[in-house]
């Protein structure tokens, strides 16, 4: 999905491979990790994160994406395949400066209300976390399901209703405060990065190539 992902992000805005060499091959519980980020002309910071271990018995991939050019929300996707079970997470967060049409995303959501939801669990970052964002777990006979909601869902995301950024300045501080956020408060994957690569390390892939904040 994240190949087709990128396909999708690159046809509406065009995608700039960025280095972050200094990133790959980055060991953390029991996965290997290997990542991407990209400038999205007109969108913002684009990254990927693949992830095996296991013995290949699980995968996760991720996908993130930091609008500063266009007053969108932040997108975060993860896949996670482990164990003969199928985890969809994306979740959106309020780091918008106006406002921001995303009645399709709802509509989109209606569509997959057969699928089973996940429990999230409670996080600091719920305040602003939208109700946009889904929560799903299947079995793998499902996989073709999910990968229809997470290719609807993402086009909706890209094709929404959102004006240019007015504020840079206000967009960026709304960003940084998440991130810090997961870094201070902690996270599901932060928190295992943490642990493994050191704060310091961890804070540099977080906000150099994860998140793109200068």
């Amino acid at each position: 999905m994240i190949t087709q992902f990128l396909e999708e992000i690159d046809k509406k805005f065009p995608l700039t491979k960025l280095d972050v060499d200094d990133y790959q091959g980055l060991k953390a519980g029991g996965m290997t990790f290997l990542i991407e980020a990209y400038y999205a002309k007109g969108l913002g910071h684009v990254s990927v994160m693949r992830a095996k271990g296991f013995l290949g018995l699980m995968k996760m991939d991720t996908l993130m994406i930091s609008p500063y050019e266009v007053d969108l929300p932040l997108y975060s996707y993860d896949r996670i395949f482990a164990f003969g079970n199928d985890t969809l997470i994306v979740e959106l967060y309020d780091t918008l400066v106006s406002a921001c049409n995303l009645d399709k995303l709802e509509e989109i959501k209606r569509r997959f209300v057969d699928l089973a939801e996940r429990d999230p669990g409670e996080h600091w970052y719920d305040s602003i976390k939208l109700p946009q964002s889904i929560s799903k777990k299947g079995k793998k006979s499902q996989k073709p399901r999910l990968d229809a909601l997470a290719a609807q869902h993402l086009e909706g995301y890209l094709s929404a209703k959102a004006e240019a950024v007015s504020d840079a300045d206000a967009k960026l501080e709304k960003t940084k405060a998440y991130v810090l956020g997961l870094l201070e408060q902690g996270g599901p994957s932060t928190d295992v990065f943490k642990k493994e690569l050191g704060e310091e390390f961890t804070k540099e892939l977080f906000l150099n190539a994860l998140f793109g904040i200068k």
